[in-house]
C-alpha cells in the first residue's frame, strides 16, 4: 500500500517516467495534472489518470529508478557501467569501500545500496558542493546512513581507511592517486577505475604495470535499447555508446 512520504514511479503508455514523493500536492506533465495526494492507500501496480484523462501506472522505483533521477551536479556515472563495476569490485553486504571522485553520487548510491547494512562506502571529492549534493541524494532513499563523504584532495593527501576491500576512481588524473590505491587496499583486493579517453588508460596501464598490481580486464560497454513496438521493432534513435574505458586491476604482492 502507497503511504504519504512514499517515493512512487509513474509510469505513462508512451513509456515516459516520472519519479516523485507521494504528498497532499499535483504534479504537472505534458499529459496533464495528477493528484499524487490520490494515490495514498493505494496498491502498487494501479493506474491512475492525470486530469486530461491520460493513464498511468503506479510503481515501486527501484534502485536503478533513482540513480537516473539523481539531482546532477555533474555528469553521472551510467547504470550500465555501474551494474558492471559492482560485479567486478565484488561488493556485497559488509564489504569496506573506498570511491574517490563522489561527483552527484550516482555510484556512490550503489555502492550504499549493496554494501548495507553492514557495510560502509568511504566517498572522497575535493568539491564541498559535489559532496552536499550527493549526500543530499543519498538522504532522500535513505542510504547516506551507509557512506561517510570526506572533502578532500587524495590525490596528495591519500585515504583514511587501510585493509578496504574495494576501491572506484574517477577523477582527472588517476594515475596522481595509484600509491594511495596501494596503501589503502588489501591485498588481493580489486580497484576499477572510468577514464575518458584512450591516452589515460594507456599511461595507467604504465603505471599499474611499474605497481604492485595486475590488469584484470579493460573494457567498455556500449548499450543499445529498442522501440517498444510488436509492428515497428528496432533500434532506438540514440544510443548509449562510448561512456568511458572501464580499467580493473587487483593488489598483488610482486
Amino acid at each position: 500500500m502507497i503511504r504519504k512520504g512514499d517515493f512512487v514511479l509513474l509510469l505513462s503508455e508512451e513509456g515516459k517516467s516520472f519519479l516523485v514523493k507521494v504528498e497532499e500536492t499535483q504534479f504537472s506533465t505534458h499529459e496533464g495534472v495528477i493528484d499524487l495526494g490520490s494515490l495514498i492507500g493505494r496498491d502498487y501496480g494501479s493506474k491512475i489518470e492525470s486530469q486530461k484523462g491520460v493513464p498511468f501506472y503506479v510503481v515501486r522505483p527501484t534502485i536503478y529508478d533513482f540513480l537516473k533521477k539523481v539531482k546532477r551536479k555533474t555528469q553521472i556515472m551510467y547504470p550500465k557501467d555501474i551494474g558492471y563495476t559492482l560485479l567486478k569490485l565484488g561488493i556485497t553486504s559488509g564489504c569496506k569501500v573506498i570511491e574517490c571522485g563522489t561527483g552527484s553520487g550516482a555510484l556512490t548510491m550503489a555502492l550504499a545500496f549493496a554494501v548495507r547494512p553492514f557495510g560502509t562506502v568511504y566517498s572522497y571529492d575535493r568539491s564541498q558542493e559535489f559532496s552536499e549534493v550527493a549526500n543530499e541524494n543519498l538522504s532522500k532513499v535513505g542510504l547516506d546512513e551507509y557512506v561517510l563523504f570526506k572533502v578532500r584532495d587524495a590525490e596528495v593527501e591519500g585515504f583514511d581507511e587501510v585493509e578496504v576491500d574495494a576501491i572506484f576512481i574517477d577523477i582527472r588524473e588517476p594515475v596522481r592517486i595509484v600509491w594511495a590505491v596501494e596503501r589503502s587496499l588489501r591485498n588481493g583486493g580489486s580497484v576499477g577505475f572510468l577514464l575518458p579517453t584512450t591516452n589515460q588508460v594507456s599511461e595507467l596501464i604504465r603505471v599499474l604495470e611499474k605497481s604492485n598490481f595486475i590488469i584484470d580486464e579493460i573494457i567498455e560497454i556500449l548499450l543499445r535499447k529498442y522501440k517498444i513496438n510488436p509492428d515497428r521493432f528496432r533500434p532506438e534513435d540514440i544510443m548509449n555508446a562510448h561512456t568511458g574505458f572501464l580499467v580493473f586491476a587487483r593488489k598483488v604482492t610482486r
